[in-house]
């Protein structure tokens, strides 16, 4: 089979905008995420059994149904209770809730992880329970926490191709546009693979990068 290298050429340029789309979509999300999901993880430790089964609830809804049906409820559903949102801001917001979905069980595993005898003394000398939590277990599971929650990030990249359903013009759906008008699906999808491997590949080494700069508790 011979490859048309115009037509690639011309694409990469195209593509390369819909990865700019696909990467601030994903780094807002990974931000809601992070936020919501250290709120969920410090929740889940929370002395209140209401609050750790409302917590528990939302994470086995997340981790129990696929992304694109949680796209849906957000973009399709929410407007019925009058909640209008555009395409763009509905992706970050369905991948932010699913990514916080699963931090909170990261941050959970991290905070647990920590030493008993750290919360002990800390106690020992007054601190209150959310103040351990806070200002004792929480810095110190970062280096535990951080190579999951890169892995999370990463399956937000790869998981925003699912936004092209709702016409966020993401990499996917600036690869679907080129192949309706050329009708070369190899060499878009090709270079779409490609445009995400490189992505994910810098992704894995900042996360190495990252694990070896952070001090050793």
């Amino acid at each position: 089979m011979t490859l048309d290298w115009n037509l690639i050429e011309s694409s990469v340029p195209l593509l390369a905008a819909g990865l700019l789309t696909t990467l601030r979509i994903s780094s807002i999300a990974m931000l809601l995420g992070l936020a919501l999901g250290a709120v969920l993880g410090l929740c889940s430790l929370s002395r209140s059994a209401t609050v750790r089964f409302c917590v528990r609830a939302y994470v086995d809804f997340i981790r129990g149904t696929p992304l694109l049906i949680q796209i849906f409820l957000v973009y399709f559903a929410l407007p019925e209770i009058g909640i209008n949102l555009p395409e763009f801001w509905a992706g970050v917001i369905a991948l932010g809730l699913n990514a916080a979905g699963f931090l909170s069980e990261i941050f959970r595993a991290g905070l647990t992880s920590i030493e008993k005898g750290q919360a002990e003394a800390a106690r020992s000398v007054g601190m209150r329970h959310h103040q351990i939590l806070l200002h004792v277990l929480l810095p110190q599971s970062l280096r535990t926490v951080l190579p999951p929650a890169t892995n999370e990030l990463i399956s937000l990249v790869k998981g925003s191709a699912l936004l092209s359903v709702i016409s966020v013009y993401e990499l996917t759906r600036a690869g679907q546009a080129v192949i309706a008008v050329h009708f070369a699906p190899f060499e878009i999808f090709i270079l779409i693979a490609l445009y995400y491997y490189l992505t994910v590949s810098a992704l894995a080494w900042l996360s190495r990068w990252l694990e070896r700069k952070l001090p050793a508790w």
